[in-house]
């Protein structure tokens, strides 16, 4: 009785996750750096965090985990702001640069969380 009419289909806003997802991988690799090491970090802060790294390996490995993840952290933001400034955005250098930073450390230790940023980086490439 009464023709449907047609209207074009809904545009379904893009999903802001890429960022989000890349700051809550960084805030569980900052905090496995704090649970999985508390004894390195109580000797780094007892002698005063400045130089307190010297030459020991561990002290070094820590400094360089935590530093990693405040670098994740940084970098979740940027593509955080980036997806809700522009709507749909990708970046497929992003991606091939997350994807060869995975291929690298999933080469030297295939058991890590690593494998957490494949997603993120497929899915720049779309």
């Amino acid at each position: 009785m009464f023709p449907l009419e047609s209207s074009p289909p809904l545009a379904v806003p893009a999903r802001r996750w890429r960022g989000r997802a890349l700051c809550l991988i960084a805030l569980v690799h900052t905090g496995f750096a704090f649970g999985e090491f508390p004894e390195v970090w109580q000797a780094l802060f007892a002698d005063g965090l400045l130089d307190s790294v010297g030459r020991d390996p561990l002290r070094g490995v820590v400094a360089w985990f935590f530093l990693f993840g405040v670098l994740l952290w940084l970098l979740g933001m940027a593509v955080d702001l980036l997806e809700r400034q522009v709507p749909g955005w990708r970046s497929p250098a992003l991606g091939g640069a997350l994807l060869l930073l995975l291929g690298l450390g999933v080469g030297l230790m295939p058991a890590s969380g690593f494998w957490l940023v494949l997603p993120v980086a497929l899915s720049l490439f779309r």
